[in-house]
């Protein structure tokens, strides 16, 4: 892969209706269950399916009566699109942590720009399990990402392995990937289409690549020859980021390799979150006034603590609202097995300040810089380079 090739994610989030309803109910784990129309008449179609439904042949669309036949035990939840909505714009803040440069494509997906994020995050089959991890872990949600450089292939990337997959596909292996496809599964062909196309033997989107461009362009227009380009892997639409106005929040959080009690452990990976928070933060100029912690305990139970502090984006203050906010709630009879740290609270105004607060300003202007300086050596030889002198000490000398 050559160096200026661009990285681009599509994250596609798996039955995302029924991974929400199944997320704040966690009962409805492990059964089949849809979202439906009108669950309590009994009437309406199928608006999303988890996998357990699925394997019944319950899909999506499906009048709810059919569906009842194919799974008589099928648990059905009224939709609440409003809340949908909520822990969409979460995934999306989630996301925006990792890279502003994200064009939601819809309610449950969204192409991320992940191009020279590799210091930080690694490859981008890293950066894509750290992501995974990340929305499992602070959402109890799943999705399916792929990698390629640009959007037609991420998307059809992200097609191919569900749940929970993540799938590389390059330009240079569309022959052995994408082409042996079916042509209604190709993104942007809808069921019209492909009957068309199959009226003149294109069944495949090997054969749809192959296919004469001017007979193309002759039946479907300007349509035909973006389906024969992007069939050919090309796809030269510009990735749409949001704003960076638009960047709410930005947070880290961790599920823990074990169940932990020991508060002095839960302090060094509230620092290691802080850190990495710190250094978006600082990427983007952005300056929060809120921080909260999370934490979900071993029996599931989560609870959230926040607390106000200067605007800031400095690992050293972020972390110590986080560790005060983690001492006020500490109990070494519960277990802990997830943290997580975010700031928020970028566009609150500013009041006015004091000759003592100038001065703190002026300070903390200088070692933001030195924090700047710091986040530059790592994006140029890597994370390891530089660290928080207290997690070093519980590493290998080694490293």
């Amino acid at each position: 892969m050559s160096r200026s090739k661009r990285i681009i994610l599509l994250v596609d989030m798996n039955a995302f209706f029924v991974g929400c309803e199944m997320a704040r109910n966690p009962a409805l784990k492990g059964r089949p269950v849809a979202v439906a129309g009108n669950p309590k008449n009994r009437s309406g179609i199928i608006l999303a399916a988890n996998y357990e439904a699925r394997s019944f042949g319950v899909r999506t669309t499906m009048i709810l009566s059919n569906a009842l036949k194919l799974c008589p035990d099928l648990q059905l939840v009224p939709p609440d699109h409003q809340f949908y909505e909520k822990v969409s714009k979460e995934v999306m803040d989630l996301l925006s942590s990792y890279t502003p440069l994200i064009e939601q494509n819809s309610i449950d997906e969204a192409w991320l720009d992940m191009t020279g994020c590799q210091a930080l995050f690694g490859p981008a089959e890293k950066a894509a399990k750290t992501i995974m991890k990340d929305i499992h872990s602070s959402l109890d949600l799943m999705c399916s990402i792929g990698i390629s450089e640009n959007k037609f292939l991420s998307k059809m990337a992200a097609d191919m392995k569900k749940p929970m997959g993540i799938t590389q596909l390059w330009q240079d292996s569309i022959k052995e990937k994408l082409w042996p496809l079916p042509v209604a599964s190709m993104y942007g062909i809808g069921k019209q289409t492909a009957k068309r196309l199959a009226n003149i033997g294109i069944e495949t989107i090997g054969q749809l690549a192959n296919f004469d461009q001017l007979i193309l362009a002759d039946r479907f227009g300007k349509h035909g020859i973006e389906m024969h380009r992007r069939a050919n892997g090309i796809d030269t639409d510009p990735l749409i980021p949001r704003r960076e106005d638009d960047i709410k929040s930005i947070g880290k959080s961790t599920t823990l390799s074990e169940d932990i009690v020991d508060l002095d452990r839960a302090k060094r990976v509230i620092l290691s979150l802080a850190d990495q928070i710190g250094i978006t933060a600082r990427k983007y100029n952005k300056k929060g006034r809120t921080v909260q912690i999370t934490i979900k305990y071993s029996d599931f139970k989560v609870i959230t603590r926040q607390k106000s502090v200067k605007a800031t984006n400095l690992t050293k203050h972020i972390y110590q609202a986080g560790k005060e906010l983690l001492e006020q709630v500490w109990d070494t009879a519960l277990a802990v097995r997830l943290l997580g740290i975010t700031i928020t609270g970028f566009d609150e105004e500013k009041d006015q300040i004091s000759m003592f607060e100038q001065l703190d300003s002026y300070l903390d202007n200088r070692e933001e810089k030195l924090e700047k300086t710091a986040d530059k050596l790592r994006n140029k030889h890597g994370m390891s380079i530089l660290k928080p002198a207290s997690l070093l000490k519980n590493e290998d000398k080694s490293h």
